[in-house]
């Protein structure tokens, strides 16, 4: 499966040499805007750096920085979302440094990742803000990494400093996966990898014939907030607006503010800020919406689902959405981050696959309304790559309609992970093609992804993806929240058992549900649909469930902790 037109071709092959290019070249125009919102109602308080003084701004604290690091040494990014984040990473860059985009230790629930991640990039140099700077000094009181704050290095720092332009194949970043399962990988991403990245995706979503701003919430140490909000903009040399995804949560419509204020938007989310548009945005709040002049809404969610997209569209049709510009996406941090797309104005495509056929590799069509049926978007084709589908024992390429791993090969492709050769070899092979872990097919010259080979449940020698089982398990009952679930299979004395533990909503207490009339619903509705016995169900309370740091379930960790006897305690079997 190979991409359908070669992406642009910037003049300069780096991201420091294009932000000194856009400099030189429209030093006035606006390349990064922060949309603070610092209280409850507030419709935002713009902060807006220009190229000249993005470019002063990072070739100052590239000057400091090369005072404390020398070439190729790791710098940990531990600053909140805004313009200093964008600068800190630019910076690292210009500076030849490894950047280690991050977080600050205050962000809930991810302080043992986060100390794992230091111990395992080991930086130099930590650089955050004036803002999250004591909690981060006392976050690292026991490595000998220095402490810059960004905001505090004066612009009298670039002066008389000449950055070196750094080499296409040397190290950008290391983009850190999840962490879910082991300790956490950071994937070197080269200076090639993320501009070639960055022009894939901006052919994808057209935006390389057309300007458009690139406006988000996703946290910028995610691969896709990280490409889309800051590699493809300089790239391109387009705007890009940033808003906190704590005040996208707080009040969504927010985000949607954005998009209809600024001209060709694009922008990216999971499944569930979609559903949680549709569901959380007033009528009052939609009545000075204008949303027809969107040109992409990316949903990267794995797997898409047609659902979602049709849910948000009958909330904001009247807002002048047009559903040809939601955009189902596949990518991966391994391949820096974006893969293949639906391209923007097409008619969207959807396929509904007989569920039995998929437990055996096969991607057969069903009707839509056959309750067996499993709804799937097509998430287009590739970019400037190469996609194949391969039997993930024998690695025997398969034909289309057959259900294996998917594999990706092009410029985009990191070169592997840091320190770790062996998981290197073992996933970046010596041919060049990424094992990316995914399962999917091709159909009508679409990329079909139906869920994660290391989350596959195989009961009877036959095979349940986990997401599906949890779509029909959030459908039994209305007190389960949505996209809080996960199912996962343990083994068992008889063989592969499944267990599902689940959020209840927010607002209500255990002790107002019914549980065992929601635990009977949950297995009726799964064994009906799946034909599957559910040997135990969990309800336990909001934010129980853990998720990671891109913000989606982590089914491994959530079975570890059923395993190690966690949840008996929060919750009710």
């Amino acid at each position: 499966m190979d991409s359908r037109r070669s992406p642009l071709v910037p003049a300069h092959r780096s991201l420091p040499e294009l932000v000194r290019h856009w400099a030189q070249t429209t030093p006035d125009r606006r390349a990064f805007t922060y949309v603070d919102h610092p209280a409850p109602g507030s419709r935002g308080v713009h902060r807006t750096l220009t190229w000249r003084r993005l470019d002063l701004r990072v070739r100052a604290l590239a000057a400091r920085l090369a005072e404390d690091a020398e070439p190729g040494a790791r710098v940990a990014l531990l600053c909140p979302q805004g313009t200093e984040y964008v600068t800190a990473f630019l910076a690292a860059l210009t500076a030849g440094l490894v950047a280690v985009p991050l977080y600050p230790p205050d962000l809930p629930g991810h302080g043992d990742r986060l100390a794992a991640v230091l111990a395992d990039a080991r930086p130099t140099v930590v650089v955050t803000t004036s803002q999250a700077a004591a909690a981060v000094r006392d976050f690292r009181a026991d490595t000998a990494a220095r402490v810059v704050v960004a905001d505090q290095v004066p612009d009298t720092a670039a002066d008389g400093w000449q950055p070196v332009p750094p080499r296409e194949s040397a190290v950008a970043y290391l983009q850190y996966t999840s962490g879910s399962t082991r300790t956490p990988a950071g994937v070197e991403i080269t200076h090639a990898n993320v501009v070639a990245n960055a022009c894939q995706a901006l052919t994808a979503y057209a935006a390389d014939a057309h300007p458009v701003t690139c406006v988000g919430w996703l946290p910028l140490y995610h691969d896709m907030g990280l490409v889309l909000s800051v590699a493809a903009p300089v790239v391109r040399g387009l705007l890009s607006v940033l808003m906190d995804p704590v005040a996208f949560l707080h009040e969504p419509v927010r985000w949607l503010r954005l998009l209809g204020a600024h001209p060709r938007a694009v922008s990216a989310a999971p499944n569930f800020a979609y559903d949680y548009c549709a569901a959380a945005v007033t009528e009052a709040q939609k009545a000075d919406l204008r949303l027809g002049d969107i040109a992409a809404l990316i949903n990267g969610s794995e797997p898409v689902r047609p659902g979602t997209a049709d849910r948000f569209h009958a909330a904001f049709a009247a807002q002048g959405f047009d559903p040809a510009t939601h955009c189902p996406s596949y990518g991966l941090a391994e391949a820096t981050v974006f893969v293949s797309a639906a391209r923007p104005g097409e008619p969207p495509h959807r396929f509904a696959l007989d569920r039995d056929a998929l437990a055996i590799g096969k991607a057969l069509p069903a009707r839509p309304d056959d309750p067996r049926a499993v709804l799937l978007a097509g998430c287009g084709a590739p970019a400037g790559q190469r996609v194949r589908i391969t039997d993930p024992v024998t690695d025997a390429v398969l034909s289309e309609g057959e259900v294996g791993e998917i594999r990706v090969q092009g410029p985009n492709v990191g070169r592997g992970y840091w320190n770790q050769e062996e998981h290197t070899r073992r996933v970046f092979g010596p041919d060049g093609w990424l094992r990316t872990g995914d399962l999917g097919t091709v159909l009508e010259g679409q990329l079909i992804v139906t869920g994660r080979l290391k989350d596959l449940i195989v009961v009877d020698g036959r095979n349940h993806y986990p997401q599906d089982v949890e779509a029909t398990a959030q459908e039994a009952h209305p007190a389960l929240r949505p996209d809080r679930l996960a199912a996962f299979g343990v083994s068992g004395a008889s063989g592969e058992r499944v267990v599902v533990v689940a959020e209840h909503v927010r607002g209500t207490s255990l002790a107002e549900i019914d549980v065992p009339a929601l635990k009977g619903a949950v297995r009726a509705a799964v064994s009906a649909r799946h034909g599957l016995r559910l040997a135990d169900v969990v309800l336990v309370p909001p934010g129980t469930v853990p998720r990671t740091s891109s913000g989606k379930v982590s089914r491994s960790l959530t079975r570890e902790r059923y395993l190690a006897g966690a949840y008996p305690a929060e919750g009710v079997r």
